[in-house]
C-alpha cells in the first residue's frame, strides 16, 4: 500500500462528498437503499474512531418528485424551489437513517461565500468544531434555496474540498456514479483507469467530462478533478470512488 493509500486509510477526520446521482433515482426522488448503505459506511467509520463530516449533494434532485418535475430545471426559480422541498428530505432522511446508530445529524448550509469570507469561516469552523467534538456528524449542504451561481455551477466539489480544509481533515472522499479516475469516458472502450495521481503530470491526458452520466447532478469528473487538485494543494490526500 502507497503512503498515500496509507494516510487515507489512518485519517481520523474525513470529509466525504457524494453526488446526487448515487443518492436518487433515475426519476429524481431519494433512494433509501443507496442513502442507507452510505449512512452504513460513515457510521462504519465513525464506530472505529474517525470524525467525519459529509457533504451532500442530492436536494435539487430529491425535490423534483414531490413537485411533479419530471426533469432537472433550468430556471432558478424552480430550482430554488425544488431545493426547498428536497432539502427537507435530505435532512429528515439522514437523521433517520443515521439513527439507526445512535449518531446525530447537525445540518449546515453552506455558501461558497461562507468558506472564503475570514468572519463567515471563522464561525463555520467554529461550528463544526463543536458538531464533532460532540460527536454529531455534520451534513453539510450549500444553501441552494437563496444561491444563484452555486446551483447554475454546481459546485459542491468544490465546496467539499473548502470544507477539508476548514475542518482541518486527514482525507477527502469523493463519492460519485463512477468508481474512479479513468483517461476518458469510462464506458467506452480503451478507458484506462488510473490507480494514483502523485503529481499533475500524471493527468496531463485525462479528458474529464462536466455532467455526471445520470443527467441529475451538475458537477462531473471535471468538477472532481478541480475539487481533487483544491485539496492536494493543502495536502489533503483525496480518494475518488
Amino acid at each position: 500500500m502507497s503512503q498515500a493509500r496509507q494516510a487515507v486509510s489512518a485519517a481520523s477526520r474525513v470529509v466525504v462528498k457524494v453526488g446526487s446521482s448515487s443518492l436518487t433515482t433515475a426519476e429524481g426522488g431519494l433512494d433509501p437503499s443507496r442513502l442507507d448503505a452510505l449512512v452504513d459506511a460513515v457510521a462504519a467509520r465513525c464506530a472505529a474512531g474517525s470524525q467525519v463530516v459529509l457533504v451532500s449533494s442530492g436536494a435539487i434532485a430529491a425535490g423534483l418528485a414531490p413537485l411533479g418535475v419530471t426533469r432537472r430545471p433550468r430556471d432558478l426559480a424552480t430550482q430554488q424551489a425544488a431545493a426547498s422541498v428536497g432539502q427537507l428530505a435530505l435532512a429528515h432522511a439522514y437523521a433517520n437513517s443515521f439513527g439507526r446508530f445512535s449518531l446525530t445529524v447537525g445540518q449546515v448550509l453552506l455558501t461558497a461565500d461562507d468558506v472564503v469570507r475570514r468572519s463567515h469561516y471563522r464561525n463555520a469552523q467554529r461550528t463544526f468544531s463543536r458538531l464533532l467534538a460532540l460527536g454529531a456528524v455534520p451534513v453539510v449542504n450549500e444553501n441552494d434555496t437563496v444561491a444563484t451561481e452555486e446551483i447554475r455551477f454546481g459546485d459542491n466539489d468544490r465546496l467539499a474540498a473548502l470544507v477539508a480544509h476548514l475542518v482541518g481533515a486527514d482525507a477527502l472522499f469523493l463519492l460519485s456514479d463512477v468508481d474512479a479516475l479513468y483517461d476518458g469516458d469510462p464506458r467506452r472502450p480503451g478507458a484506462q483507469r488510473i490507480t494514483e495521481v502523485a503529481g499533475a503530470s500524471d493527468v496531463d491526458g485525462v479528458r474529464a467530462g462536466s455532467v455526471g452520466a445520470s443527467g441529475l447532478g451538475t458537477g462531473g469528473m471535471a468538477s472532481n478533478d478541480a475539487a481533487a487538485r483544491l485539496a492536494a494543494s493543502a495536502g489533503i490526500p483525496v480518494l475518488l470512488a
